[in-house]
């Protein structure tokens, strides 16, 4: 009995192709692009409207004086979504009066931030709610200051 039988010869050439496939060089493992980096920034009124989801760029808003980089809920608050109004603004007295017109948001972007001081409880509750939500799903990228704040970024 010879070891060079036919079913040995189909064993050895099947282990030899397995050896093979584990020990051939394999192509290297491209990695997904990371995003760019987000500084974290100062923001006015008036710089903050450029980021409103047109032209490929990020969706900010601002709750409490914390900008929040809305991007990743584009479908909600960028371009042609039911929270467009909100987009590269102040959203903050619009959450708490649970409304998104446009009558919530501030129309003099020079003046002076919206102290929200006229609000009561329940719209402070909506709004501290509201806030935490940005605060689990979103990425705060800024602070929104002011016009002539000490802190404006300079133009």
């Amino acid at each position: 009995m010879s070891i060079a039988t036919p079913i040995n010869l189909i064993l050895l050439s099947l282990f030899a192709i397995l050896v093979y496939m584990q020990l051939r060089p394999k192509a290297p493992v491209a990695l997904p692009q990371a995003p760019p980096p987000v500084v974290f920034r100062t923001f006015t009124p008036t710089t903050l409207l450029e980021y409103n989801g047109e032209g490929n760029k990020p969706v900010y808003l601002a709750v409490r004086g914390q900008v929040f980089d809305v991007t990743p809920g584009k479908n909600f608050y960028g371009p042609g979504g039911p929270y467009e109004n909100f987009a590269g603004r102040d959203a903050s007295r619009g959450l708490a009066h649970q409304s998104f017109d446009a009558e919530m948001l501030t129309k003099d972007l020079k003046g002076p931030l919206d102290d929200l001081k006229d609000l009561n409880e329940e719209q402070l509750e909506n709004l501290q709610s509201w806030e935490e939500r940005f605060l689990e799903k979103y990425l705060v990228v800024g602070k929104l200051v002011a016009e002539g704040d000490p802190e404006a970024p300079k133009s």
